[in-house]
């Protein structure tokens, strides 16, 4: 299969390289010319080392060359670039065109999930003949750039595209499952960074494991009361895409947003630890949107509202976990 990946990011690189590995014809575009140029001469990711893009894989910076004759559109810029990258290719783009979105994001003032933006950005141009597929679960790009074994789930309205998307992107060390429940899937990569967020400010700030055991747990609790809340299906938030995701990038070295929460637990500001990072910090990003739409719902969600809180400058680390602490008593 002919296919674009919009996006030379980790994650956008390490999938290209992974389909080209499966046989298939990729071309990875960026809308940066340096970075396009630099992938070009040396066939690396300064943040995924010791992998290797193969000869195969064309690099561009040339949106219309990029999307024009490709059979899949792979959407992996951040989160906040997806309309507007949606909005360039849109004029480009075909109706027998598959299209996959792995940003991970709710937008900020329309709050709508990533596969909702392309759609949007998409229908003055162009009616995709196959719905939208989100692409989603516990799979760090370094791991996936190193052959780890990964598990990812495939969201589709239609069960034969996301059988396709499973098709093309499984191999011996990924190994893809179907999903119906797209809003679902995408909410739970959404949310996860989130409470990732929440567990590296309690590492940061020296909380200890029963206390960043707690958040992860009943900050899934809480991503499962938004879902319901929006009709998703509860199943979702308990697999690879809800739990899965969330355990991964609570714990994991390689998370950015565990990572910007210890940060900020040791006294830095949202912006200090987004600068120390040096990548996007997806929580940060979905943060307005979770606290918008919670509100929106009348769904209680403490551990989000307490990032919030914490991000804004209301409230210091400690502060943070002590109100979490002496809320109401109640069952679990």
């Amino acid at each position: 299969m002919k296919i674009t990946v919009l996006g030379s990011g980790t994650w956008g690189t390490a999938l290209a390289r992974m389909l080209s590995k499966n046989g298939h014809d990729v071309t990875l575009w960026s809308a940066l010319p340096a970075e396009i140029e630099r992938l070009s001469e040396t066939r690396t990711h300064p943040n995924l080392p010791g992998m290797i893009l193969p000869e195969e894989i064309r690099l561009t910076a040339g949106l219309e060359t990029a999307v024009r004759g490709s059979e899949l559109l792979l959407f992996a810029v951040p989160s906040v670039f997806i309309r507007a990258t949606a909005a360039r290719a849109s004029v480009f783009a075909s109706p027998e065109q598959y299209v996959v979105c792995v940003a991970k994001g709710l937008e900020k003032d329309s709050f709508l999930v990533m596969t909702d933006v392309i759609l949007e950005e998409f229908a003055p141009h162009v009616t995709l003949r196959h719905p939208p597929v989100a692409l989603s679960g516990p799979t760090h790009a370094e791991e996936v750039a190193a052959d780890l074994p990964t598990t990812i789930v495939a969201a589709s309205e239609d069960p034969e595209t996301a059988r396709l998307v499973q098709l093309t992107f499984s191999n011996d060390v990924m190994r893809v499952y179907t999903n119906s429940d797209v809003r679902g899937v995408e909410l739970c990569g959404a949310l996860k960074n989130i409470i990732a967020l929440a567990a590296g400010v309690c590492d940061g700030a020296g909380g200890g494991d029963n206390a960043k055991a707690a958040i992860i747990t009943r900050g899934a609790a809480e991503i499962a009361r938004l879902g319901r809340a929006m009709g998703c299906d509860e199943r979702t938030f308990y697999g690879l895409a809800g739990i899965g995701d969330l355990i991964v990038t609570a714990t994991s070295r390689h998370s950015r947003n565990n990572r910007a929460g210890r940060l900020i637990g040791t006294g830095l500001s949202a912006a200090e630890a987004v600068k120390e990072v040096g990548m996007v910090v997806e929580g940060l990003n979905a943060l307005p949107a979770a606290v918008g739409l919670a509100r929106r719902l009348n769904v209680e969600m403490p551990i989000t509202f307490a990032v919030q809180e914490l991000v804004d400058g209301k409230a210091s680390p400690s502060e943070m976990m002590l109100r979490l602490m002496r809320r109401e008593y109640k069952e679990e």
